[in-house]
Order: C-alpha cells, then sequence, then structure tokens
C-alpha cells in the first residue's frame, strides 16, 4: 500500500505545480487569494459538529472553551462561515457532493429510500433535480473524483457497528427501502446514519468491499495516523450523537451539547495536529452542520423546482469554524463569508479537481489568503 500511497504524492505534486504555473501565467482571480500555501494541502482533516449558532459557541457564555478560545487562537476563525440548510442531513451531503437540500434530506432521511429525480441528468449547475435520499451512481462525490485521481480518503464514524444488528462495523447503513434505526441513539450505539453523507450515494455503496475498506470506525483513525504514507488524503470525522452535540442531555447522563463535543476535541485534535501527515501538509477544519436560523451567504440557491435550503429561508445559519494548520498563523481571523459549499471547492482546489454541483458557482470562493497567512517553505 505504501508505493501506491507514494504514486498518488507524486502525482499530488505534479498536479501542485501545474497550478502554481497556471497561477503565475494568468491573470489573478478570486480562488489564486490562497497560493502558494494553499497549494501546498494534501492532507484535510474534518470534522462536523452538530446545531449551534456562533454566537453560542464563541460567545462570552460559552460552554465550548476549548475550541472557541484555545484551538481559535492557535489557527483562524472564520467569523462568517455558514450551513448551508436545515436539518442535519442536507447539510453534510453539500459537504461532499454540492447538491442542493431536497424535501427528504431536509427532514433527515428518516426513511433510508432511493432518490427520485424528476431530470435525466444534472442540469447546468450540476444538481439534479428530484427528491429522495440515496442518490443514483450519476451523482458524484469528492471520493470518486479522489478514487479517480488515486488519492486516499476514509469516513471514520464513532460507534458505528456496537451494535451490529443496527448497522455493519463497516459501511454501516440502513437498508435501502426502510425505516432507518439509526435516526436515534441507545444506550450502546450513538451511531447515526444522517451524520454519515457517503452512505447516501450509491457511487459508494453499490460496490461492498470498497466501501467497507472506505467507511470505517473512528477508532480506526489511531493507527492511520502513525505514518503519513498511511494517512488518507481526506480524513472526515464523524463523532457520534452524543459527542457531536447533537443529543443534550444524552441517554446515559452525559451532558451532551457542546460540553461534550468540546471534551471531543480536547481528546482528537492533539492527535491529530501531531500526525506527521498534518505537520507535513495538513489542514483541520472544524464546523458545525447547520446554525439555528435560515441566514445563508455566497449567493446561495435552492435546487430548481425545491424548497427553500432552509426551510423558512435561503440558508442553515451562521455557525463559525475553525482551521489549523501549518501554514495559518496563530490567532488569524477571517470576516469573509464561506459555507459548506466553500469547504468543498477549497477541498477540490487543493487535490487539483473539478467543482461539483453548487461548489462550482460564481460567488462560492476557495478558502484564501485571508485564512491562510503563513507560507509554506
Amino acid at each position: 500500500m505504501k508505493w501506491l500511497h507514494a504514486i498518488a504524492r507524486l502525482k499530488h505534486r505534479v498536479i501542485t505545480l501545474a497550478l502554481l504555473a497556471t497561477a503565475l501565467s494568468s491573470p489573478l482571480h478570486a480562488d489564486d487569494r490562497s497560493e502558494p500555501a494553499a497549494t501546498a494541502i494534501h492532507h484535510v482533516f474534518l470534522i462536523v459538529l452538530e446545531n449551534e449558532s456562533f454566537d453560542i459557541t464563541f460567545g462570552q457564555a460559552t460552554s465550548a472553551p476549548y475550541l472557541s478560545h484555545e484551538l481559535a487562537a492557535q489557527g483562524a476563525l472564520l467569523t462568517q462561515y455558514y450551513g448551508i440548510g436545515h436539518n442535519s442531513l442536507d447539510n453534510y451531503i453539500a459537504l461532499i457532493s454540492g447538491q442542493a437540500p431536497n424535501p427528504e434530506t431536509q427532514k433527515d432521511c428518516q426513511s433510508f429510500v432511493d432518490f427520485h429525480p424528476t431530470a435525466r441528468q444534472l442540469d447546468a449547475n450540476g444538481q439534479l433535480a428530484g427528491q429522495g435520499c440515496v442518490y443514483p451512481p450519476s451523482v458524484k462525490t469528492i471520493t470518486d473524483q479522489m478514487h479517480d485521481a488515486g488519492l486516499a480518503w476514509k469516513g471514520y464514524m464513532e460507534d458505528m457497528g456496537n451494535n451490529p444488528r443496527r448497522e455493519s462495523p463497516r459501511c454501516g447503513h440502513a437498508a435501502v427501502g426502510t425505516v432507518d434505526q439509526t435516526y436515534r441513539e441507545t444506550l450502546t450505539d450513538r451511531y447515526a446514519d444522517k451524520h454519515n453523507p457517503f452512505v447516501y450515494f450509491h457511487s459508494i455503496i453499490d460496490d461492498a468491499a470498497y466501501c467497507n475498506q472506505h467507511i470505517v470506525p473512528l477508532d480506526t483513525l489511531l493507527g492511520d495516523l502513525r505514518e503519513a504514507s498511511t494517512t488518507p488524503n481526506l480524513v472526515f470525522v464523524t463523532p457520534d450523537l452524543c459527542h457531536d452535540g447533537h443529543d443534550a442531555p444524552c441517554l446515559d447522563g452525559e451532558k451532551g451539547g457542546p460540553v461534550s463535543a468540546d471534551a471531543f476535541l480536547r481528546d482528537w485534535v492533539p492527535r491529530i495536529t501531531a500526525s506527521p501527515a498534518f505537520q507535513q501538509d495538513g489542514v483541520l477544519i472544524i464546523t458545525f452542520d447547520e446554525g439555528t436560523d435560515a441566514a445563508a451567504c455566497c449567493g446561495e440557491q435552492p435546487l430548481h423546482g425545491g424548497p427553500p435550503p432552509g426551510q423558512y429561508g435561503p440558508g442553515g445559519g451562521r455557525t463559525g469554524a475553525v482551521l489549523l494548520s501549518p501554514f495559518i498563523k496563530p490567532g488569524t481571523v477571517s470576516r469573509t463569508p464561506y459555507n459548506h459549499y466553500a469547504t468543498l471547492r477549497s477541498m477540490e482546489t487543493w487535490f487539483g479537481l473539478g467543482y461539483l454541483g453548487y461548489a462550482g458557482q460564481s460567488r462560492v470562493h476557495t478558502f484564501g489568503g485571508d485564512v491562510f497567512t503563513r507560507s509554506p517553505p
């Protein structure tokens, strides 16, 4: 496997040099603001928490001081970062595919049913009209792009498989066409499909061996972090329903909410930032799926013929985000508007990929020089 990672790293360096050459020979565009630091990124770590507004998380009365004070001081605080919809699932799907909310994903797909398109193909914005949950193979994710480019990825899901009668320990999800039993926590299993976007795409789950290899329990991340060569280029971390802040209190009496989310970060962030891959060329993004209102940024649009993304407004509310990287000066603060489509666009830019769905919109930008304030060696 190490030689495969070596080939992937070489391929990425070639892509990086090509991007740098293009940037130097072309007029400056909005997404060129992040050069040269962002083109050096080769490992992305993404942790998604739940259901808090910026004012609650980063306000004076915060219950998450490790995130809002310590981690923000170590990296960059994005004060104008927004979710794209309500409820949870549509935000997760947007992060990896650029697809806008539809009526079923807005309801968190309590029945794990197929997506039923009302159009034969993607529209000019890369959107597939229709509604439902599990997208057909024609709708791609960043993981499909990465696979085609020879780059590695994994989704690390806390508690997945704790109760094998609910879901498998790898590629765990409800059977298509059934009621989703993972929707709520139990005393022994706090995994939820709705916070694992990868299982909502037939391009991933239809190949069982491939899916089992890439959607794995969280504890396997410890071994993968030991060497840069064993760390995937994209590490997507989903805490369980208590540790992501969704439930408060939790069934076992744990406080949940921001308190438990902060404790999860205090446990896992140092492991990530101490890893060779992060220290070499990594960025860690910590954000929330949605806020508590329907505010939006970046010219966000709904699905053609679909509902307002925020159900009662245009977006998912202001949540804020914190980024850590060797290419970010401690204490950086950005007031540039970004959202989940911008995160997808940024990852695709760093990996030399095209833009999926609404990540390609003209008012959605890659994280730029306002975030990456330290040049790479």
